[in-house]
């Protein structure tokens, strides 16, 4: 065998041993998320804490019809008024909204922390990169599984989006891109990751209220979406992350479930703990 040879056959079982590490490391965890919740976070805690919501979700209708009533039919027109340079900002902005920007790099992220937890590892090392995917995971799925729900529950209702046609124009089941303005994508994303980082990095909430609430503004200014759907949007991206951190709770992945039926974090890594697992890891 020659030297070459025997570099590519090692490099080849290097990629067959990583590539098996991600399978596994992906089922398992996979399997702690959608298994049965843990007995110390009950059936009953978990749909008391819905219910805590409930008085959220009923404002939020109520402000939707509202809006819809009353200041969708106007607003088109209020737009129109916009000076070119604001709508032409707007249109900048508003790219940032695309889950792409939030799902591709968490994504990116879990698959390599699946590479790096060998199980080889020692059991403190393992544990810190499996503190930090669950982390990660949960920002990936509280924004990722509302924005997938969205996606599918505005082409079902098929709402027109802002144009020469009424505000209450609808096409239910089209499928058509431009009757799916119910409820707005960006802002399920925007107001997804507002809640969700913001409960992991809560000095973080400031910043994070500044970007949800710009990038649903912006969708109004560049004539994408109706106020309503903007606030139909905010609603379901925030408590569709809401209900993820509550599913996360009731398996005690990065949140628990107190007595008090209230949602505790975990606490994170520290920075230092996280380079020491990272580089065992990579020193194996």
């Amino acid at each position: 065998m020659t030297l070459f040879g025997g570099v590519a056959q090692g490099a080849s079982r290097r990629a067959a041993a990583i590539a098996g590490d991600i399978a596994s490391n992906l089922i398992a965890w996979t399997a702690a998320l959608v298994g049965p919740a843990r007995k110390v976070a009950r059936k009953a805690d978990y749909l008391a804490l819905l219910r805590r919501h409930l008085w959220q979700g009923v404002a939020a209708f109520g402000l939707l019809a509202g809006t819809m009533v009353w200041v969708d039919p106007c607003a088109e027109a209020a737009v129109q008024t916009l000076p070119f340079w604001l709508v032409s900002a707007f249109a900048e902005i508003t790219d940032f909204g695309r889950s792409g920007w939030i799902l591709i790099p968490t994504g990116a992220l879990i698959l390599l922390l699946a590479a790096l937890a060998s199980p080889a590892l020692d059991r403190f090392s393992r544990g810190v990169l499996v503190t930090l995917v669950v982390r990660i995971g949960f920002v990936f799925v509280a924004i990722g599984l509302p924005a997938l729900v969205g996606s599918i529950v505005k082409r079902l209702i098929g709402r027109v989006r802002p144009s020469a046609e009424a505000a209450f124009a609808y096409q239910p089941f089209s499928w058509r891109p431009d009757y799916a303005s119910l409820p707005s994508g960006h802002a399920i994303t925007a107001f997804g990751a507002l809640v969700a980082i913001g409960v992991l990095f809560p000095r973080a909430r400031p910043l994070l209220w500044v970007y949800a609430i710009t990038i649903a503004v912006s969708r109004i200014v560049v004539s994408a979406h109706f106020p309503s759907d903007v606030i139909a949007g905010a609603a379901f991206g925030a408590f569709g992350a809401i209900l993820v951190r509550e599913w996360f709770a009731s398996r005690r992945l990065g949140f628990e479930i107190e007595p008090g039926r209230t949602v505790r974090r975990f606490p994170l890594p520290t920075l230092a703990r996280a380079n020491r697992a990272i580089g065992a890891s990579l020193a194996r």
